[in-house]
C-alpha cells in the first residue's frame, strides 16, 4: 500500500523545503543581481540549490516519489561535492553558497535535510 509522502509529519518536511526554497532563492537573487561578477560559480550554485529545493517542495506536495528521490539524490550529492570542494579549494568559492562547508551557514541543515527526506520516503513506501 502506498501512502502519501506530503501528509502527516511529511508536512514538516514540505514546510522546511519550502522555507529553504525561499531562503536560497532570495539569497541567490540578491547575490546574482548585485554582485554576480564577484563569485559567479558560488552564486550560480546557490540558484541551483534553490531550484532543487523548489522541485523537492513540489514533488513532496504532489506525492511524486520518483521525482523527490531524484531531487534528494541531487541535493545530497551537491551538498557533499560542493561542501568538500569549498573546503579543499576555498579560492574557488570567494563567497559562500547554500551548500558551502556542508551548509555551515545554514546550521548544517542542508547536510541533514536530504538524509531526513530519504528516510521519510523509505518509511512511506
Amino acid at each position: 500500500m502506498t501512502t502519501s509522502i506530503g501528509t502527516g509529519p511529511g508536512r514538516a518536511l514540505v514546510a522546511v523545503y519550502g522555507l529553504f526554497s525561499l531562503a536560497a532563492g532570495a539569497r541567490a537573487a540578491v547575490q546574482i543581481a548585485g554582485r554576480f561578477g564577484e563569485a559567479p560559480l558560488a552564486y550560480s550554485l546557490s540558484a541551483f540549490a534553490a531550484i532543487v529545493y523548489i522541485v523537492l517542495t513540489v514533488a513532496l506536495l504532489r506525492g511524486a516519489r520518483h521525482l523527490a528521490l531524484t531531487a534528494l539524490g541531487i541535493e545530497l550529492a551537491g551538498v557533499l561535492l560542493i561542501g568538500t570542494a569549498s573546503l579543499v579549494d576555498p579560492a574557488a568559492f570567494p563567497d559562500e553558497t547554500v551548500w558551502s562547508a556542508y551548509g555551515k551557514g545554514y546550521l548544517f541543515i542542508p547536510l541533514v535535510l536530504p538524509l531526513v527526506g530519504l528516510y521519510w520516503l523509505w518509511r512511506r513506501r
